[in-house]
């Protein structure tokens, strides 16, 4: 099987509220996701790069770049956006935690439905430093 992966990056900042350690603090990362395909045993190119390029600025960066993440389910974190939103800045509100983790599975779910037919979508992982990533693969 052969696997092509896409990196892509993006800055954004995010707080994870009722978190024990630093994290609990409004913070940002230069987030890089990893977008990996396979392709049939029958091409001799998984995916022209450029397109993988495409599908991940219109699914993910282009929405989550330069922007505050925030969990819709925690009140202190809806406060917050609404004060970012009042003074025209980026919000993307999800309803869920944005730990890498949770990212990492949610990314891969808008992901899945703009990969071409002759490929699969074996993972995705979200880097929110150089040492630390959270990987999601669908079984």
């Amino acid at each position: 099987m052969t696997i092509a992966t896409k990196t892509v990056k993006f800055d954004a900042a995010h707080v994870l509220t009722n978190h024990q350690g630093a994290c609990r603090n409004l913070h940002g990362h230069t987030y890089r996701v990893d977008i990996s395909l396979a392709g049939d045993e029958q091409s001799d190119m998984v995916i022209d790069f450029k397109d993988l390029k495409r599908i991940a600025a219109e699914s993910i960066c282009d929405r989550f770049d330069h922007s505050f993440i925030y969990n819709t389910g925690s009140p202190a974190e809806v406060e917050i956006a609404a004060v970012l939103e009042k003074h025209g800045m980026k919000t993307v509100a999800i309803p869920f935690r944005s730990t890498a983790e949770n990212l990492a599975k949610y990314f891969h779910d808008c992901l899945s439905g703009m990969v071409p037919e002759h490929a699969r979508l074996v993972s995705v992982k979200v880097w929110e430093t150089a040492e630390n990533c959270a990987e999601y693969r669908a079984v």
